[in-house]
């Protein structure tokens, strides 16, 4: 009986199959599920070009437009899709024809092609290569304190009345290229601030460029500005924001540090003053007013441009420079995760991140992850690691613009090339913008990088989908 079950069901299953058979016959087979057309996004690699490296520097390339090309053709086919040009340096001077401040076509011996405007060829030749281009200046920088020239240098009256005065370790107020440093200019000066509005009007009018970066919009250190100039502003901030009707009598510059310490080759405070605190919030107030003007200017004079900023990706640290590149809906003060012993109440309200399109951080570290050092490896949030400090970056600016990772590949000791492979595809893969090399030079001329050989591989490895 069970046989003849068996039997009974195998001639059925036979059936079922032959009609299956015939069925699949007549019907296209399934091949899986709709293949997804949607593009892949574009990542976003982005070259900085340095100016006095690659154009004028001993090994830059740049002056030439054949090499210019060649430059950018082999940038293409590593994977690189865009570029930040540098249109003004530390000299103050420009990379195109300014009816603002003088130009730059030669030094040390370089000159560009005659006849081409730098900045205009760059911009064509990118475009012919389908990156995006972006255009930075050095912002409060007018003079190149190694050389001696520079705008500040060309005006002793200039000089005079906007060069910042730094502190010295003995407290004494000094004009900041007394003690070797580039020329930086006061940014509370309103006639700094105008001249920088006015160059960034004239690049975004004169060029198609597809974003504007402020690079160096900050005060040169802790030990700056400690002007007559500011001292007034300063006490007037105090008035109005505190109602401090007394600041007026304030011992300056000793009520804000009162002596100073030489550390690694940096002045910083040894003891501060009862307005020390309030002094850093000033600074902050005064670069933070300039990025809601800049962002003005560059949206009326091309309002589809995009405006972003430079700044080292320390921010632990980076309010020595008067700067606060965090959203203002992040308080250091009452941060309870992460402790600055420099924050005071209303700090926070300083940050400019709500006025960029988008952000550059300098993770400018060897160590890539937090887990490659046992004292790093139970942090969120480190900022002398490139996933520390881009976990801060995008935890203290809230998400409020793409913010793009930035790998040096020249100036610091990298063990071999397979590391910064490693690094450009750890910030890919991790922030939330793209990436930004820095800088091309380091890239083509091995005598500007500490493993001293070119470095095409370790991009063209490192950005392979």
């Amino acid at each position: 009986m069970k046989q003849t079950f068996l039997s009974i069901s195998a001639a059925v299953a036979f059936l079922l199959c032959a009609a299956a058979c015939k069925k699949n016959s007549e019907t296209p087979p399934v091949v899986g599920p709709p293949v997804d057309t949607t593009p892949t996004p574009k990542r976003d690699v982005i070259a900085w070009v340095d100016a006095r490296s690659n154009v004028f520097g001993t090994y830059g390339r740049l002056n030439d437009t054949a090499n210019i090309n060649k430059v950018l053709d082999t940038l293409r086919m590593v994977g690189v899709n865009g570029l930040v040009i540098d249109v003004k340096g530390s000299s103050g001077y420009t990379m195109y024809p300014s009816t603002i401040a003088k130009q730059i076509t030669t030094l040390d011996g370089k000159s560009i092609t005659p006849g081409v405007d730098y900045v205009d060829y760059m911009i064509k030749e990118a475009r012919k290569r389908d990156f995006k281009v972006y255009a930075s200046i050095v912002t409060f920088v007018e003079g190149d304190g190694s050389r001696n020239f520079g705008t500040v240098f060309d005006d002793p009256a200039f000089k005079s009345k906007y060069e910042a005065i730094v502190c010295d370790v003995t407290g004494k107020r000094v004009p900041v290229t007394t003690t070797g440093r580039n020329a930086f200019v006061n940014p509370a000066q309103p006639e700094i601030q105008t001249r920088a509005l006015n160059i960034i009007k004239e690049i975004s009018t004169k060029y198609n460029f597809d974003g504007l970066l402020l690079d160096y919009c900050r005060y040169t250190d802790i030990d700056a500005d400690f002007s007559d100039f500011s001292k007034a502003e300063f006490i007037k901030f105090l008035e109005t924001k505190y109602q401090d009707n007394d600041a007026k009598n304030m011992q300056f510059p000793g009520d804000i540090v009162a002596s100073w310490r030489s550390s690694n080759g940096q002045t910083l405070p040894a003891t501060t003053g009862k307005y020390y605190k309030k002094w850093l919030i000033y600074r902050c107030s005064v670069i933070q007013q300039f990025f809601i003007k800049a962002r003005e200017t560059v949206k009326a004079a091309k309002p589809g441009m995009k405006f972003g900023a430079y700044v080292g990706s320390w921010y632990g640290t980076y309010y020595q420079v008067g700067v606060n590149w965090a959203s203002k809906d992040y308080d250091p003060f009452n941060d309870e995760q992460i402790r600055f012993d420099w924050a005071y109440p209303k700090y926070g309200e300083t940050g400019y991140a709500e006025q960029l399109d988008l952000l550059m951080t300098g993770n400018y570290f060897t160590q890539i992850r937090l887990a490659d050092n046992p004292a790093t490896a139970s942090l969120k949030y480190h900022w002398w690691s490139i996933e520390g400090s881009l976990n801060g970056g995008m935890y203290i600016t809230r998400n409020k613009m793409p913010l793009y990772g930035s790998i040096d590949m020249g100036n610091i000791d990298w063990k071999d090339q397979g590391e910064i492979t490693k690094a450009i595809q750890f910030i890919l893969g991790k922030a939330s913008g793209g990436i930004m090399l820095f800088d091309i030079v380091h890239i083509y001329a091995p005598q500007y990088n500490r493993l001293k050989q070119p470095l095409w591989d370790a991009v063209k490895n490192g950005l392979k989908k």
